[in-house]
């Protein structure tokens, strides 16, 4: 902060403000990033992989462990996957990011030339849209804002249904404003995911407003498909977001047809 004579230079200490903040969370993003790659870690080690010193890993582990998303015990850092708190994109996209790569990769075999797409704002969804660069003419509407920005990078026609930013995830487009973009338009075909699926078929989420997006993308579809890797199977979460009834397709990395009731929705399994 600078000072001129009695008078203090907010806007420069705004400025290193706003920038030490979004450092703080740049290294908490890294540090979930090591630690989805890894099965537990000493706080040393993330250090060196985070290129930070000890004592501000310990710091950012302490906060993190206060959220829920991590836990320290016995010398030794892991992710709380049994967490509610909603992630960080990054994170999620670092989890379980092989599965979800093989996943896509076998339910891109869907789309054809000229297909128009919806995502929704998952990191499953996100690998989906990882391939479709190799498709001519396509036109894709996501409420995914890391989604939308791949999608434009990679030459593909990419369309934002709008919507508001929300607190718990600033990574998606929720509210009426993109509800309504989707019930204007029809789709060949959806890609989608969501946290969670128990036996009896029911999918779930933790957050309802992301459901209600994806349940106009599934009204407004010709063709739906769940996109579930097997760390999502077996397991309730908050609220109710639909059943696979309601999709064609389900593309998994395990054959859970002996577990769940898949009610008419065919199954595709990723070779291992």
């Amino acid at each position: 902060m600078r000072k001129f004579g009695n008078f203090v230079n907010i806007k420069c200490a705004n400025s290193v403000k706003r920038s030490k903040n979004m450092s703080v969370k740049n290294l908490d993003n890294q540090i979930l990033s090591v630690l989805a790659s890894v099965e537990t870690i000493s706080p040393d080690e993330l250090a060196k992989k985070t290129d930070v010193s000890p004592s501000t890993v310990r710091r950012r582990v302490r906060n993190l462990c206060e959220k829920g998303l991590v836990k320290h015990t016995h010398g030794l850092v892991r992710l709380n996957r049994e967490s509610n708190f909603t992630e960080s994109f990054t994170f999620r996209k670092h989890r379980n990011s092989l599965e979800k790569k093989r996943i896509a990769l076998e339910a891109v075999k869907l789309v054809k030339n000229g297909d128009v797409i919806f995502l929704d704002g998952s990191s499953s969804a996100f690998f989906i849209a990882q391939y479709l660069d190799q498709f001519d003419d396509v036109k894709v509407i996501t409420n995914g804002i890391d989604t939308l920005s791949l999608l434009s990078q990679n030459k593909v026609n990419a369309y934002s249904t709008g919507g508001r930013v929300p607190q718990f995830n600033g990574s998606v487009l929720v509210d009426s404003f993109a509800i309504d973009t989707i019930k204007r338009i029809h789709a060949d075909i959806c890609f989608l995911s969501a946290l969670t699926i128990d036996d009896d078929g029911n999918i779930w989420d933790t957050v309802e407003e992301e459901n209600s997006v994806r349940r106009e993308m599934i009204a407004a579809s010709a063709v739906k498909v769940f996109l579930c890797d097997s760390s999502k199977l077996h397991k309730k979460s908050t609220f109710k977001m639909c059943s696979v009834c309601d999709f064609d397709y389900m593309v998994c990395d395990e054959d859970c047809s002996g577990d769940i009731n898949l009610c008419g929705c065919k199954l595709s399994v990723t070779p291992s």
